[in-house]
């Protein structure tokens, strides 16, 4: 059985990954900012590219479906084995729920849905429990996503580097 990952995985995994960790930054930083037109334009760019990394989200999760799970390439104990598994699923969903959350917490909010200025869904009337549910998802769940990143970085590099098994050379592109 082979190794290797497809391109569209492999292509999938980064773009995903590293546009959610680029759009989590930039929503640390705006969250700090004063009211102002630069924090509501930061603020604009922050929920278009939420739009972006929802789309190419749900792009990777149907992908997943149709290649099915990645298979680890070293042994590993059952509990890292359990971990590993549990840390893919919270990120695969954080890059689905964190955008969603986002949406409808705009929406709830009786803003419009716009994308770069193009108006995606007009404004309405605020719902204050659909504004409530989604800027809880949204808010409370980053100490858990930036944990998840974090686990899922170290154990890459732990593969890599300590297990020597090329799970990180692999994601990468290269043969194992």
């Amino acid at each position: 059985m082979s190794q290797s990952l497809s391109k569209p995985t492999i292509a999938l995994h980064w773009l995903t990954g590293l546009l959610f960790i680029g759009v989590l930054g930039l929503g640390l930083y705006v969250e700090d900012l004063a009211r102002s037109p630069e924090k509501f334009e930061l603020l604009a760019t922050h929920k278009s590219l939420g739009i972006i990394v929802f789309a190419i989200a749900v792009v990777r999760l149907l992908w997943r479906f149709k290649e099915g799970p990645i298979s680890s390439i070293g042994v590993m104990p059952k509990w890292q084995a359990i971990m590993a598994k549990c840390i893919h699923y919270l990120l695969l969903i954080a890059t689905l729920s964190m955008p969603l959350s986002g949406i409808i917490m705009t929406i709830g909010g009786g803003r419009a849905l716009e994308f770069f200025g193009i108006q995606l869904l007009a404004a309405g009337e605020k719902i204050e429990w659909m504004s409530g549910l989604g800027h809880f998802v949204h808010v409370q769940s980053v100490n858990l996503i930036i944990l998840a990143l974090l686990l899922h970085v170290a154990g890459a590099l732990k593969h890599q580097f300590i297990d020597k098994d090329g799970t990180l050379s692999r994601m990468l592109g290269r043969k194992v």
